[in-house]
């Protein structure tokens, strides 16, 4: 399902952003990343190391834009939780950086991470003189990602890692569309070649680079579990969809041959068509019964629907994204019984939305809107959560 729910209407916050000072190469015998195996698929599970490999993990949208201890304390967490994933989106996406081609999103908000105060991290925008998709490899873009996949190694947490999010929080997608005009939500970015171009290109960029402090290429780093093509890609109609998806994720496999790589669709409605094209390796959907509205048990038998659809392609299905208000009184319990569906039904995994940890102001991030947030403060869902997690140990 999409986003358009999410991250709205939060408190601004008053932290301020603490920069990450400058990396530097190391050699790969020393980092802990080059130490680890690739995630691998077989017979419709995962496999790490010739052992069954299950997905217990977190969500977390600022991981690429947070202060250095943001971030560490967000992995930190994940690590108390259990989890041994961790899924982000590389992001933001901005306009040019002569203003002549607008940023459609507040760039300059002053809020706390979490709730999308970003400093001026930008991973890419567009030059105007060329019009093409420029990447930004300073410290203020894509070595926030270095940062990132080092501290994530450091911890033996795999991570999934979404190429852009499809929603315009923070650009994504629209602010790609927005570089040639579109306001088109839905087709443009999959059907202009403008935008193909760029996303490709910005792929071949990030699955090149060489991480400034591990001296690892993103492409041979198996700390990277799989890339996400996009966070929600609900490109219509479906059949372009489809055509973008199967160029889109061959392209990806083509030039990262070593990593897992899939879709990041939310597939509520589409029951993981897009599972059948080859070169996509596992299943993902996104679910939300609050939107949906669906019972608790209505959601735990979808749970067992996308599980068998997933057993009768013979792939993987993670469900990437999942929550319930801290509302809802029965919080602790849906999360314990589909979790256990989970679990039971050997399917892949779970990643919840979303874990939040302190920001540098000394809080948590308010989340008055969708009251999705986790914390590692000993609540009954986060119990939940870590009895869960430590059951696909």
């Amino acid at each position: 399902m999409r986003r358009i729910h999410r991250l709205r209407n939060f408190a601004v916050g008053a932290a301020a952003l603490a920069l990450f000072g400058s990396a530097q190469v190391g050699s790969t015998d020393a980092q802990s990343s080059g130490q680890q195996s690739f995630v691998t698929t077989k017979e419709g599970g995962f496999l790490l190391d010739g052992k069954p490999f299950r997905v217990a993990g977190v969500n977390n949208h600022y991981l690429t834009f947070g202060s250095s201890g943001e971030v560490t304390r967000v992995l930190d967490d994940a690590t108390a939780m259990g989890a041994n994933v961790v899924r982000t989106f590389l992001q933001p996406v901005i306009g040019s950086l002569d203003g002549r081609v607008p940023t459609i999103w507040n760039s300059k908000s002053t809020a706390d991470s979490s709730n999308l105060g970003t400093k001026g991290i930008y991973m890419m925008s567009l030059d105007p003189t060329t019009n093409r998709m420029v990447p930004n490899d300073g410290p203020d873009g894509l070595q926030k990602v270095d940062y990132l996949i080092a501290e994530a190694a450091k911890r033996k947490l795999k991570l999934i890692l979404a190429f852009v999010d499809f929603w315009a929080y923070t650009g994504g997608a629209q602010q790609m569309n927005a570089w040639y005009g579109s306001s088109d939500k839905y087709t443009f970015f999959a059907a202009d070649p403008r935008t193909r171009r760029d996303y490709k290109e910005w792929v071949r960029h990030v699955l090149s680079r060489v991480n400034t402090i591990t001296g690892v290429r993103y492409s041979d780093d198996p700390t990277i579990f799989a890339w996400d093509l996009a966070n929600e890609p609900d490109i219509h109609p479906i059949p372009l969809l489809h055509d973008w998806v199967s160029e889109m994720s061959a392209y990806v496999k083509s030039l990262a041959p070593k990593q897992l790589v899939t879709t990041g669709h939310g597939n509520m409605d589409q029951k993981l068509a897009d599972m059948n094209i080859p070169s996509v390796d596992f299943g993902t959907w996104h679910g939300y019964p609050s939107y949906a509205k669906m019972s608790h048990s209505d959601f735990d038998a979808r749970i067992r629907e996308y599980c068998a659809i997933g057993r009768n392609i013979g792939k993987p299905v993670i469900l990437e994204e999942f929550g319930i208000p801290r509302s809802d009184a029965d919080q602790a319990n849906a999360y314990g019984t589909w979790l256990n569906t989970i679990a039971a039904s050997d399917c892949g995994g779970w990643v919840v939305w979303r874990l939040t940890s302190t920001q540098d102001s000394g809080l948590y991030p308010e989340d008055d809107y969708d009251k999705f947030d986790i914390h590692n403060d000993g609540s009954p869902a986060w119990q939940a959560l870590r009895d869960a997690a430590l059951k696909l140990q």
